[in-house]
Formats: structure tokens, sequence, C-alpha cells
């Protein structure tokens, strides 16, 4: 246990002086780190055996939210103090009061994700954190077996994509594809994809042909924007869920939770 007397201890550089992109060390992947967030995320990382380099928590929760995780991480720092110095220390109020800095995962191969999965998502250009840590919940839930997402994504391992995932992008397999659009991937591996877009020559996400399909890949465009033309060109399906009111498609999110459902495939 370690009591913060002083802020601007190199060693706190982690919870608040270090960009995401300083986090994520683009130089040197295998050095990266992220910030994991509440109990519950942390457990979570915990069981998908990611690595713990560090604590921070309020004094409070060693013996109470946070005595676990501890016992569950022996010989790494556990960095302490009451509310108010953490909030100075990070620059916001910690809502769960516990933070874990772990070592980032090593990312596999898209195509070793596909060729042990029957359904997957891809996520085109999807830059909201909020956004992505919803649709990995969805994809939890709803039996997405592995997420792909092209390198104009924001990272997945943000510190709030992380927490509104509640942990769940430490349960589903996610890689990120090296080229985009790149539908001989998914050929190879058995594949037919379904691009979500807002065409007239679209079929419904609750369409017989798309469940019954063996292997499928349901693919979701950038906020505001959509897909691109070209990989909507590409894609076998286009699917488009029906609208009332005037309103014209749902949040990124909110669309991959209803395709998700209509699409698993079910026994």
């Amino acid at each position: 246990m370690i009591e913060i007397t002083d802020i601007s201890a190199p060693e706190l550089d982690v919870y608040s002086r270090l960009t995401e992109a300083q986090l994520r060390n683009l130089k040197e992947p295998e050095k990266g780190i992220f910030i994991a967030e509440s109990p519950k995320v942390i457990k979570t990382a915990l069981d998908a055996g990611l690595t713990p380099l560090s604590l921070l928590m309020e004094r409070r929760h060693i013996s109470g939210d946070g005595a676990e995780i501890i016992a569950r991480c022996p010989g790494i720092p556990v960095y302490t103090g009451e509310r108010d110095v953490l909030s100075k220390l990070t620059g916001y109020a910690l809502t769960r009061g516990v933070l874990c800095a772990m070592r980032r995962p090593r990312c596999p191969a898209a195509g070793e994700l596909l060729r042990a999965s029957k359904r997957a998502a891809v996520l085109e250009g999807v830059v909201d954190a909020t956004n992505i840590g919803a649709i990995f919940r969805s994809a939890a839930a709803l039996g997405v077996d592995c997420v792909l997402l092209t390198p104009t994504c924001c990272d997945l391992l943000n510190r709030r994509a992380v927490r509104v995932s509640m942990g769940t992008v430490f349960q589903v397999p996610w890689a990120y594809l090296d080229t985009w659009p790149d539908q001989e991937l998914f050929r190879q591996n058995g594949y037919k994809t379904a691009a979500m877009a807002l065409s007239e020559s679209s079929v419904p996400p609750d369409d017989p042909r798309l469940k019954a399909e063996d292997r499928l890949a349901v693919v979701l465009g950038t906020e505001g924007d959509g897909l691109s033309a070209s990989t909507v060109a590409q894609c076998d399906y286009v699917v488009k869920i029906p609208m009332k009111h005037g309103v014209d498609s749902l949040n990124v999110s909110a669309a991959a939770a209803v395709v998700f459902w209509e699409t698993q495939k079910r026994a």
C-alpha cells in the first residue's frame, strides 16, 4: 500500500498525465497499457487473464470493493488516498473508486477469429468510445462470436469504451483489420457479409436468409455518414431497419443491438 503524498510523482503518470496514444505506446505496442475502471470491469479483465501493473483506489475501498482485487493481484503497488486527492490526480471524480493499469493484450489475426466463429461484427470507422462499448455489450449478450475493427475506429481499450462495455471487451474476441474493405478474407472463411445502410435495395434484419447463413458478418459504419459506398457495394446483403415517424436511422449502437438479435443463430 502506497499513500499518495505527491500527485506529481512520475509513477502516477499512467493515471493522470499520459494521453491515450502514449498509453497505447504506438511504437512498441507490446509495451502498451490501458486503464480499467470499476471493480466489476477489473475483475472481468482478471478473469480473462490480463496482467495488472498497479492499482489506484480510495482508501475506503481497500477493505471494501477493492479487497478481492488486491488479493488477486499480489506484488503490485496499490496507490491510495482520499477521494479529493484522487480527483485532483485524475482530473475527475472516480464514480467507482478503483482503477487498474493493465498490460494491453495481444491482438490476434482477424482470420484466426473468423475461422473459429459463426457470427461476426465489423465496425468501420466507429470513433465514439461510448458506441464502441455499447456495441460490445450487445455483441456479448446477443451471440456475436467476434468483433473486427477497421484502423479508423477509436481505440477499443479507451477508458470510456472499456467502462461502457462493462468489461465485455475482455469476453468477446476482437481484432483490427489490416486492410479494408477486404471481402476476400470473409469469403475465404465461408462468410457472407451484411452491410447496414439506408438503401432501397435492402432487406429487413429479420429476413430469414440472414439467419439461415451458416456464417454471417454484420458490417456497421461510422456515426453520421455510415458505411462507405465501396463497402456497401462489396457486401452480399444490404440491411435496413424499418423506421416510423419520419426517423431515418438509429444510433449505430442501437442498430447493432437490433440486427444482432435478429440474425443470431438460435438452436
